[in-house]
């Protein structure tokens, strides 16, 4: 897939969804880094354990002027309870089930579990420089240890 957005290329300003309902855009954070982790899905192990270690850190990303943001496909709705529940201080967005972000970054991919085949979220961090290009890519993160490696590449930017 050689029309995935690579590093140097701008991020799309695809407009994301805030747990509030709000609409939220990747422009809105031009003019610092920013930490783009997206993730499969709400409340489940992965995914919480990400969570809970970008939040974390999250007080030093922001000592060193880096924004964060977690992507999935779940509800707004859904992303409440979600940092409701454990505790999360890394903000969240809702992607749009269809053309989306995820979508344009070619990271809703097709997968297979139990040979059952489905659309899912292929877990990648993207490093965006202040103007918007990316800077670092994380392709199918292992969660363990990812946050501290993210804040260490972004504080070398």
């Amino acid at each position: 897939m050689s029309d995935r957005p690579d590093i140097g290329d701008s991020i799309p300003d695809i407009a994301l969804e805030s747990p509030d309902g709000s609409a939220l855009r990747i422009a809105d954070f031009k003019g610092k880094p920013l930490v783009l982790f997206f993730y499969p899905k709400d409340d489940t192990p992965g995914c919480t354990t990400e969570n809970k270690d970008f939040t974390e850190l999250k007080g030093e990303f922001d000592a060193a002027g880096i924004a964060l943001l977690g992507v999935s496909k779940d509800p707004p709705a859904k992303h409440g309870k979600f940092i409701a529940k454990h505790g999360l201080a890394a903000p969240l967005a809702s992607d749009p089930v269809e053309n989306g972000l995820a979508d344009a970054l070619g990271i809703w991919v097709e997968k297979s579990m139990y040979g059952r085949t489905y659309m899912g979220m292929e877990r990648t961090t993207y490093l965006v420089d202040a103007e918007g290009r990316i800077a670092r890519i994380w392709r199918k993160v292992k969660v363990k240890g990812h946050a501290a490696e993210v804040l260490e590449a972004a504080r070398a930017l």
